[in-house]
């Protein structure tokens, strides 16, 4: 096991980005940079022994800060939506940014995703990245301290271990963005990867992809992942909730969620034969299949098309403030927020 530093650029104010590589004893290799504690590469070898690079991301600091989809970062300190860009805590009214179409807010504004974070290597295996947001930035109340630790076992477990405290009562709810290819991020559309969720019902939502406040079964619909599918199998499918969302991004309700760690979704490479199997202590996960790329240059030049990556966003579910009969992610001042994270690849 190592950990190596190396230069990854500078941002326009001159502050280095630094990008530490975390390498195990069959050459597996993950690498993040200081810039939004960025999950920017997953190299391991396929079924043939070809060396394949699992996540769409960018080659410098200007793509990673001007093109970005929020390609690989941490988001919070509430990921996903928030209905009406507001949140009430207390009897108090927080408006929040309104970053998308004017009324919702998305990924919190994304200030961790657009900053530069501090980093220390923990071990042979592991490094913690840590930040501090400002009270009131983007709305939400309280200092909030974030660290983020990233450690990559032997047995090519990477494991994203998140934890934070604020100075008052607010919401927490962080997620890494990583978009996997699992035939590498050079490799076409994810179409035919196949995909199993360990989950009985999703999030339904309205038009603005805003949950209504009702989980929707999966059985008998082009949401059922129960049993291994075909990602493009009925991506296109006529259910009202495809068409609201031009193909899948939603929240999937985990099975018997009891916030310990547990294996929840399993994908699979159908040219690579790289499998990656999912565990989380969170009550969620949002499935996105990449409807909204739109050709933006990655890695070496290779536009990230429509489709080419799929999420798995590990979460509270999304606009939770709203829906009393959702997982709470209200933490009270001083409280610490944990939860664990963990991406293990196979062939």
């Amino acid at each position: 096991m190592s950990v190596e530093r190396v230069l990854f650029g500078n941002m326009p104010d001159g502050r280095e980005v630094y990008e530490y590589i975390i390498t195990n004893s069959s050459e597996t290799s993950a690498r993040v940079i200081t810039l939004g504690a960025t999950l920017r590469s997953f190299e391991m070898q396929d079924k043939d022994g070809t060396v394949r690079d699992v996540l769409l991301c960018f080659d410098n600091v200007k793509d990673c800060l001007e093109l970005s989809d929020y390609q690989g970062v941490v988001v919070g300190p509430v990921c996903n939506r928030i209905g009406g860009a507001s949140i009430e805590i207390n009897g108090e009214a927080y408006p929040l940014t309104a970053n998308e179409k004017g009324i919702t807010c998305l990924h919190s504004g994304g200030e961790l995703g657009l900053s530069v974070w501090n980093a220390i290597v923990t071990d042979s295996d592991s490094v913690e990245f840590s930040y501090v947001q400002a009270d009131g930035a983007h709305g939400f109340p309280g200092e909030k301290e974030v660290k983020v630790i990233y450690r990559l076992g032997d047995d090519n477990k990477l494991h994203i271990k998140y934890e934070a405290v604020s100075t008052k009562d607010t919401y927490l709810n962080f997620t890494n963005h990583a978009y996997f290819n699992l035939n590498g991020y050079d490799n076409g559309n994810i179409l035919g990867h196949t995909l199993s969720i360990d989950a009985d019902l999703i999030t339904e939502v309205d038009e603005n992809s805003i949950p209504t406040g009702r989980n929707i079964p999966v059985e008998g619909t082009a949401f059922d992942f129960r049993n291994e599918r075909v990602i493009g199998k009925d991506i296109d499918d006529s259910h009202i909730q495809l068409q609201y969302t031009g193909g899948y991004d939603h929240n999937f309700c985990i099975n018997g969620y009891d916030g310990t760690l547990r294996k929840i979704a399993t994908a699979t490479g159908e040219l690579s034969g790289i499998k990656m199997n999912v565990y989380t202590t969170l009550p969620g996960v949002q499935f996105y299949a990449g409807n909204f790329l739109k050709g933006i240059p990655g890695k070496n030049g290779v536009p990230m098309e429509k489709r080419s990556g799929f999420c798995l966003e590990t979460q509270f579910y999304p606009d939770t403030p709203h829906h009393a009969d959702f997982p709470s992610c209200l933490y009270k001042a001083g409280e610490k927020y944990i939860s664990e994270t963990v991406y293990e690849f196979s062939l």
